[in-house]
């Protein structure tokens, strides 16, 4: 799968090539001698690449000398277990003794009695070192860099924390009382971070049956290459301290690794993250990771960002990179808020840059091939025959036999089937609600090519996706039909539909539906007009000049007023006729 999250982060990595070469002028000649005690006071270094000195290096010296310039923990200060620094002439090994060879202890073990050079040492012993190391020193840069470091221990740093939570969160990232190390990434990247078994045991079931299972690890080093340093190290901070480190370059890294670790907290605090950071313009890239990451809450909150503003979310850049299965879940909403052609278009673009990432040439059918299923999604018959045929009839996407019957449906009447859904998008929210403005209903209404028409106003802002309609008294009819609703004043056409419906013979009404919402304002006078084409007819009696619908969760309440619309009409009036129902949402 692509990675999405290049989008949204930048992985902070350190790289040690940077290290060696932008810290050689400060530290390369530094050495470092300190030594892990009992207490481990060795400050950690999270390169991987800066592994302690071996013995026997090229100074000669019983100790040897450790050279490594990687990098020192932020936190090895006094307070973190670093001690104090004083400078000294002896040279011991700052090996690990648990990674000493049984050769190299003896050596250790000597240097080591160096270093302490209590009463007790021998005079001789004692000028053998002295001329060892002013031997070393020479072969050294002549810098103040060069003079020997050595870190005493802190000795009783648990008195200086107060609680359990102090306590823990001084040993996060911190060699003091660590039993086992993560090299964490790949390549260069690699990080090597202290950690504490029982800590992460305790925090979570797969660390816990990492260290304490049936088939639990005995290694005292553990390579994660599938995970950022960045990312584990805003998981550890959290099981240390329950602190949330996360931002927009390591939430997705911090979701993953959480998730494999198992601790739902921090996933909850990374999904909370991603809630309160969605915008149109990432809502794509995002909908692919919570579909990756099974989060259905974010998809949900990704899917209704994209109906709100689904031409901003079409136009970001992340969309190209969608996988295709969220392609698919998006086009089968009838919820999107925009243009057919708009969706095409969108789907195109798609349909390029996966071309290329299968490393193929973007020809038509290369492209029809990578749209796969979700071609048969975009609803070509909503499209004007203009859109279609400036657009999706010269893509050379569609087959000929595909543009012919679609143009057909455009122009003529009775329409034949395409392959394509029909059902119009509504991008409108809540609940769908209609009002009946007839009491009764009656036979034989019959149709002649004249529309039938009836004015009505509102008190409020709706939005009209349809019109319920009476149908045949001879059984089951198949009608063709176009509706429209033509503003009043200015006599322009606001919305329309050229299409069909099949009755069953009852009296009871059939939805036709328009190809998007018609906003209706309040005060404002429009023509509600259907033509029908087909046989007789039922129609409505006892007619209402005033309908009110009341929603039943708010109590609000939408009022229509109807009155004659004079023209060319087929006889429908307030008192009786056709178009007995307005579909609406408010």
């Amino acid at each position: 799968m692509r990675c999405c999250v290049c989008l949204f982060q930048q992985s902070l990595q350190c790289s040690p090539s940077k290290m060696a070469a932008g810290e050689s002028n400060s530290r390369s000649s530094c050495l470092n001698l300190t030594n892990s005690g009992p207490l481990g006071n060795a400050p950690p270094s999270n390169s991987a690449h800066s592994s302690p000195a071996s013995n026997g290096g090229s100074m000669g010296t019983a100790g040897g000398i450790n050279r490594s310039a990687g990098n020192s923990n932020p936190q090895s200060g006094p307070e973190n277990g670093g001690g104090t620094e004083s400078a000294v002439r002896s040279t011991p090994s700052a090996q690990n003794p648990s990674r000493q060879s049984v050769g190299q202890s003896g050596a250790t073990s000597g240097a080591a009695s160096n270093m302490t050079a209590t009463s007790s040492s021998s005079s001789s012993s004692a000028s053998t070192a002295s001329a060892d190391a002013s031997a070393a020193v020479p072969s050294l840069p002549s810098s103040p860099a060069s003079v020997l470091v050595y870190r005493e221990p802190v000795y009783n740093w648990q008195a200086t924390k107060s609680t359990v939570k102090e306590r823990f969160a001084f040993l996060f990232n911190n060699e003091v009382l660590s039993d086992v190390h993560f090299l964490v990434g790949k390549g260069m990247g690699v990080q090597r971070i202290p950690a504490h078994r029982f800590a992460l045991a305790v925090g979570s079931a797969v660390f816990d049956a990492m260290f304490n299972g049936g088939m639990a690890t005995t290694s005292t080093e553990i390579e994660l290459p599938d995970v950022e340093p960045a990312a584990f190290l805003a998981l550890l901070k959290f099981l240390y301290s329950d602190e949330v480190q996360i931002g927009p370059e390591t939430v997705m890294t911090t979701l993953y690794t959480a998730k494999k670790y198992a601790v739902p907290a921090l996933e909850a605090h990374c999904v909370e993250f991603l809630k309160k950071n969605l915008r149109a313009d990432n809502a794509f890239m995002l909908l692919t990771q919570a579909r990756l990451f099974d989060e259905p809450q974010l998809a949900s909150l990704c899917l209704e960002n994209i109906d709100k503003n689904t031409a901003d979310a079409l136009a970001a850049e992340g969309f190209t990179d969608i996988d295709l299965d969220t392609l698919v879940a998006v086009l089968e909403r009838d919820t999107l808020g925009v243009r057919e052609v708009r969706l095409f278009g969108a789907a195109v673009r798609w349909a390029d840059a996966e071309a290329q990432r299968q490393q193929l040439q973007p020809t038509p059918e290369n492209k029809r091939r990578v749209l796969g299923k979700s071609l048969s999604l975009i609803r070509f018959p909503l499209m004007t025959i203009e859109e279609f045929a400036a657009g999706p009839a010269q893509s050379g996407i569609l087959t000929d036999r595909e543009v012919v019957s679609l143009f057909l449906h455009f122009t003529v009447n009775p329409k034949p089937h395409v392959e394509f859904i029909d059902r119009p998008r509504c991008c409108l929210r809540g609940k769908e609600c209609s009002i009946t403005r007839f009491s009764q209903v009656e036979s034989r209404w019959g149709y002649s090519g004249t529309s039938d028409r009836i004015r009505f106003s509102v008190n409020r802002r709706i939005f009209v996706v349809g019109f319920g309609l009476y149908g045949s008294i001879h059984g089951p009819t198949d009608y063709q039909v176009n509706i429209q609703i033509i503003h009043t004043d200015s006599n322009t056409v606001l919305g329309q539909n050229d299409t069909g419906f099949s009755c069953d013979g009852t009296a009871s009404t059939f939805r036709v539906m328009f190809k998007e919402p018609v906003e209706i304002l309040p005060s404002v006078n429009y023509i509600a007009c259907a033509t029908l084409k087909g046989p007789d007819s039922h129609y409505g009696t006892k007619g209402m000049r005033k309908v009110t619908h009341e929603a039943p969760a708010t109590g609000t309440k939408t009022c229509f007023t109807f009155c004659y619309a004079a023209g060319n009409n087929n006889g429908t009036s307030v008192e009786d006729g056709q178009i007995p129902e307005v579909i609406f949402y408010t």
